[in-house]
Order: structure tokens, then C-alpha cells, then sequence
């Protein structure tokens, strides 16, 4: 039973992925910081920290990719920004607006786990509005655009993950349109429909 608790199940991957991860994190922080300082704004906030685990050591993980980061955040810090102004403070707001925030964006399909650090964050330091701008929008902005540029560089990774087969927009093919005129041609002269080839000109 003990080991169950101690097995790392984590499969082991290359140094260099790991190494180019660190690098990543601290350039990315280091770019959100020199932006705060240039705008003199505070920009960086905890949850972002767990945010750049997965964004760049875990990049192929549907929880990291651009939409889960920023909307996940997003959303986190809009939800518990309305819970905290408009409703009594204390325990049962808090912990229904983390909760609320984690189903909400389950039920979106924008499950980002430091999102919910995001909405316990606002509960218990009472920010104002602006928050939602800067600095969550603006910092995971910047993590997820220095991530692109990261895993650019070797090794590679593909980032943001290419849009499945299904959420591709289909085009039309050449044949089947020209055999539906065809066919819709026949229907409106009474004849036979004949089959269509299509030629493909060659340049």
C-alpha cells in the first residue's frame, strides 16, 4: 500500500526537455515582470507559477493549451470578481465560487487547474475589477506567447495542439459538387443523370 503513495508515475523524459521547460518559465516571468515595472503595474500572481508547469512542461496536455490558459483564467477571475463584490463575504461564498468556478469550466471544456487558484486568490485579497485585465489576462498572455516562441526551439513541441479531424472546416470537393449539378441539370430536363468526371488540369 505504502508504495502506491511513492511510485512515481510520471513517465521520465529527456534533460533537455526539462532544462529548455526552466528556461522557458524564467523568461516568461522575467517578461511579464519588466512589463510591470514599464507599466507600473503588478502583473504576476501566484496561480500563473502552476500555469508554467504545464505550459512548458507539459505542453501536449489538452489542460495547457492557449484556450484552457487564458479563458480558464479568465473566466476564473470574471465568476469569482462577481461572487466577491455583489455577494456577503465569508466561507460558503468562497468555497462555492471555487467550486463553481472548477464545474463551470469543466462544463466548458476549459479545465485549467491553477484557474481555480485564480478564484481563491480574488476571495481572499478582495481585488478590484482591473484585475480581470491586469493582471490576469495580460500575464497569461505573455506565458502563452512565450510558450509558442519555446517550444519552437529544440526539442520541439507542437504548440497550441492541432485541431482535431472533426473541428477542421470541410471544403467542398470539385466531383461532388459538379455531380450534384449534374444530377439537379437531369432533374430539371427530365434526362438520365451521367456520371461526372472530373479533369484535374496539370501546371
Amino acid at each position: 500500500m505504502p508504495r502506491r503513495f511513492l511510485h512515481r508515475h510520471q513517465p521520465s523524459a529527456p534533460a533537455a526537455r526539462w532544462i529548455k521547460a526552466g528556461l522557458g518559465t524564467a523568461i516568461a516571468f522575467l517578461a511579464i515582470w519588466l512589463l510591470g515595472e514599464a507599466t507600473r503595474a503588478s502583473l504576476i500572481v501566484a496561480p500563473f507559477g502552476a500555469s508554467a508547469v504545464l505550459l512548458f512542461g507539459v505542453p501536449d496536455s489538452p489542460l495547457s493549451q492557449p484556450a484552457n490558459v487564458i479563458g480558464g483564467h479568465a473566466i476564473a477571475a470574471a465568476v469569482a470578481l462577481l461572487t466577491d463584490h455583489l455577494l456577503p463575504a465569508g466561507p460558503l461564498n468562497l468555497a462555492g465560487t471555487v467550486g463553481g468556478v472548477i464545474a463551470l469550466l469543466g462544463l466548458m471544456r476549459l479545465t485549467h487547474p491553477p484557474a481555480g487558484a485564480t478564484a481563491l486568490v480574488v476571495m481572499l485579497t478582495h481585488p478590484h475589477w482591473s484585475f480581470l485585465a491586469a493582471p490576469v489576462i495580460v500575464g497569461s498572455l505573455i506565458l502563452v506567447l512565450v510558450a509558442i516562441v519555446t517550444h519552437r526551439l529544440p526539442p520541439r513541441h507542437v504548440y497550441p495542439l492541432p485541431l482535431p479531424d472533426h473541428a477542421r472546416p470541410k471544403k467542398p470537393r470539385v466531383a461532388e459538387w459538379a455531380a450534384k449539378e449534374e444530377a439537379a441539370g437531369a432533374a430539371a430536363t427530365g434526362t438520365e443523370a451521367v456520371p461526372v468526371e472530373v479533369e484535374r488540369s496539370v501546371t
